[in-house]
């Protein structure tokens, strides 16, 4: 990653006879190994922080000008406080402009401000870059202003402003992911109870390997995301005229199998996924707990069928990465992670199949003509200032 200090000090001007304060944050990215496809609002998750990130500096301004630079991309934007609202054209710098009405609506002193921001998460495969920039950018400003606040205010104020800012209902699951994860830790994340639980990483001698598979997503992924989750409401509507229950993890598979013949045939399949995820979660959480891993190497391979067979957001390149992947001896899962109909596999392999895994990828290369960059990760900590210098 780009020398983030050296770039703020000399975009900015600030050297020795100047000893501006630059206080620099980083936050990681994320990754969901179970339940992103839940019930909005009500999700539970099977996930991590990854050893990925992004960083953001802040210095103050003799000016009222708010300036952004991202370093990797060479570019810049600038606003003033008056103006800080969304513009499509600002793209990454949105996401600073949240960190900064959470402090401007808090009374800090937010008039002129220089940013820099660099960072190696992968864009645009599901890794949580965005949120990653509004956390590294309020927690980076947390510490310049040295503001006595909670980190479970920070997120919450994140959450609301974010929503606000963007016009729409945000998840706060990122956020929890990115305050709460620590080090060779997974996180069984509750979205309705805002809750987090750690389990130790007991994979050390294994890699979780994520691989982009290059499919062009088509422009109907919005509406088929928005069909299936629309369907998971009907689903719940319809169990609860049964049995009292305010989300899914209310009911258990056999609610499901005797209310069949009450749920349109695409409803069913889609509540049934859910539910069925839901159970999967808590036994892999008893099986990453217990150390066993043919257990978990169950849970992750029936959690991708389930995704392809009954909630179907899978694709033939992805199934056939998933299916490689499992036939390779040693592996203990893999499957899709994100949105779906394209995007990234994650694969838990022991080093000694890294190279059967390789010649995998060169035969899906050669079929289906998509070069798949891979991503090796670990667990990571969660967001924190990193350095305060002037």
């Amino acid at each position: 990653m780009l020398d983030i200090g050296q770039i703020h000090r000399t975009e900015y001007d600030i050297d020795a006879d100047r000893p501006e304060p630059v206080v620099i944050a980083e936050a990681p990215g994320r990754i969901h190994y179970l339940g992103e496809h839940g019930e909005s609002e009500a999700g539970l998750f099977l996930s991590s922080a990854i050893d990925r990130h992004i960083r953001v500096s802040v210095s103050m301004r003799r000016d009222n000008s708010l300036r952004f630079f991202a370093a990797d991309l060479g570019e810049r934007k600038r606003t003033t406080l008056i103006n800080l609202k969304y513009k499509r054209e600002d793209r990454w710098s949105n996401y600073i402009k949240v960190a900064i009405q959470v402090f401007a609506d808090l009374d800090y002193p937010v008039k002129g401000l220089n940013f820099i921001l660099v960072g190696d998460i992968p864009q645009q495969v599901g890794l949580a870059a965005s949120s990653a920039i509004e956390v590294a950018s309020a927690v980076a400003l947390k510490g310049f202003f040295k503001a006595p606040i909670s980190d479970k205010e920070l997120l919450n104020r994140l959450l609301a402003t974010s929503s606000a800012f963007f016009g729409k209902p945000i998840s706060p699951v990122d956020y929890l992911i990115m305050f709460h994860a620590k080090k060779d830790s997974f996180l069984v994340v509750d979205e309705a109870k805002m809750a987090v639980r750690r389990i130790k990483f007991p994979l050390s001698k294994y890699k979780i390997v994520v691989m982009d598979s290059r499919v062009p997503r088509q422009v109907v992924v919005e509406d088929e995301l928005k069909h299936r989750r629309q369907d998971l409401k009907k689903g719940l509507e319809i169990l609860s005229r049964k049995k009292p229950g305010t989300s899914f993890k209310d009911y258990a598979a056999p609610d499901l199998v005797e209310s069949m013949g009450d749920l349109p045939e695409e409803v069913r399949r889609r509540s049934m996924h859910v539910v069925q995820e839901i159970h999967r979660i808590y036994e892999a959480e008893d099986a990453l707990k217990r150390q066993d891993f043919p257990l978990l190497s169950k849970v992750l391979f029936h959690s991708h069928e389930s995704l392809r067979d009954l909630y179907e957001v899978s694709c033939p390149e992805i199934d056939w990465l998933v299916k490689r992947a499992q036939e390779i001896e040693g592996i203990i899962g893999s499957r899709m992670t994100g949105q779906g109909f394209g995007g990234c596999t994650y694969t838990i392999i022991p080093e000694a199949a890294m190279g059967e895994y390789r010649r995998r990828l060169e035969d899906y290369e050669r079929i289906f003509g998509f070069h798949p960059p891979t991503y090796e990760i670990r667990p990571a900590t969660g967001a924190r200032v990193i350095e305060v210098s002037g």
